[in-house]
């Protein structure tokens, strides 16, 4: 089984999804973030277009760029290819989901959790990346691109829970956040 997940990370890293930083579409909404792993250089520049308001808002796409180790490129496309096309609050809780399987010391989701095969059919590809919670500082080159799309959600207002909050940055088509 760890030999099918590396098989996956390197198939990602080799063949990424999203990857190629589209530019801004001035009439869409959309975010950008970039961030650095500063323990390893690890680094990615996000691009997110959104569609639709409130809690329909839903991400269209997701481009990127970036340089760094296979596990951090791969994560950052299955990242793209699990939550474009979604609606922002099940990204959300994607994105919930592996950071908590990030947090499970390379023992994935425990059998007792009933929910555990939801969540592991939910992640598909991303569960390639249980053996990498097993180190703490590959965690980190794990979660770059989803700590990414976090920002991108929060600066612009899109996140479910700034929308549950009455926080609405995105009234104005082709806002975008540096």
């Amino acid at each position: 089984m760890e030999q099918l997940y590396q098989q996956v990370i390197l198939d990602h890293y080799k063949n990424p999804h999203g990857k190629g930083l589209a530019d801004a579409d001035p009439t869409a909404l959309s975010g950008l973030s970039h961030q650095v792993n500063p323990t390893c250089g690890d680094e990615v520049t996000m691009r997110v277009h959104f569609s639709g308001d409130g809690g329909e808002r839903t991400v269209q796409s997701v481009t990127w760029d970036g340089q760094g180790c296979s596990i951090s490129q791969a994560s950052i496309s299955v990242l793209v290819q699990l939550v474009q096309g979604q609606r922002v609050a099940d990204v959300e809780h994607v994105a919930e989901v592996f950071r908590e399987l990030m947090d499970t010391r390379g023992k994935g989701f425990p059998v007792d959790d009933a929910s555990a095969e939801d969540k592991e059919d939910l992640l598909g590809d991303a569960n390639a990346f249980t053996g990498v919670s097993k180190f703490p500082a590959r965690i980190k080159c794990a979660l770059l691109g989803w700590s990414a799309l976090k920002d991108t959600l929060a600066s612009t207002g899109a996140s479910a829970e700034a929308h549950e909050q009455g926080i609405n940055h995105c009234s104005q088509p082709s806002k975008e956040t540096p």
